[in-house]
């Protein structure tokens, strides 16, 4: 068991250096003709499969086969940065009163969303990855629990080089480009609703 996880994530933990550790930045910049909104969201922790629940940082050489660049990781399980990011995000729009994570506050909506597609893709192994990000986020009015919209958000970015570097700032742009969609998207449906 132990040799199937060393190829697996590349080190076990204790066998060598740490691991080079990675985050990615929240949104900041938004359109401007965003409403200003008086109700209150929390943000719920992603749904991902096993593959992806993981501070390990995914990629695809084939569609069948998920692996994990060895030693590299996110600063926590990639759904909660995805949570942490998109609170951030939400409060860098300055257009919304509180958002928060479950436990922080009582809200009228709650964003649930799943996190489907979070890899590195590789065509060849000489070639630079794509990036590839795709979240499925659903809006749900409190107290009813009732979705009111749900909608998917895909981007990609083909990263510079084949080192870390490049690859982390392709999966920035990615996932920069579907964190602007949902915050825009989240504000504009809901508020139609409120």
């Amino acid at each position: 068991m132990a040799l199937g996880l060393s190829a697996c994530t590349g080190l076990m933990p204790g066998s060598g250096p740490a691991p080079d550790l990675y985050t990615l930045s929240p949104k900041s910049s938004f359109d401007t003709g965003l409403p200003e909104v008086s109700w209150q969201l929390v943000v719920e922790v992603p749904f991902a499969s096993g593959g992806l629940a993981t501070q390990s940082i995914a990629l695809r050489s084939n569609a069948l086969e998920l692996r994990y660049f060895a030693g590299a990781r996110w600063i926590e399980r990639a759904p909660r940065l995805v949570q942490t990011l998109l609170v951030e995000s939400f409060e860098n729009t300055g257009r919304i009163v509180a958002v928060g994570r479950a436990a922080d506050l009582r809200s009228d909506f709650n964003l649930k969303s799943e996190l489907r597609e979070f890899q590195a893709e590789y065509e060849s192994e000489a070639a630079p990855p794509l990036i590839r990000v795709r979240l499925n986020a659903k809006i749900v009015q409190q107290p009813q629990r009732e979705i009111i919209a749900s909608a998917n958000f895909e981007a990609t970015a083909r990263a510079a080089g084949t080192n870390m570097a490049g690859i982390i700032t392709a999966f920035d742009e990615a996932f920069g480009k579907v964190l602007r969609r949902v915050v825009e998207w989240t504000l504009i449906t809901a508020d139609s609703r409120s």
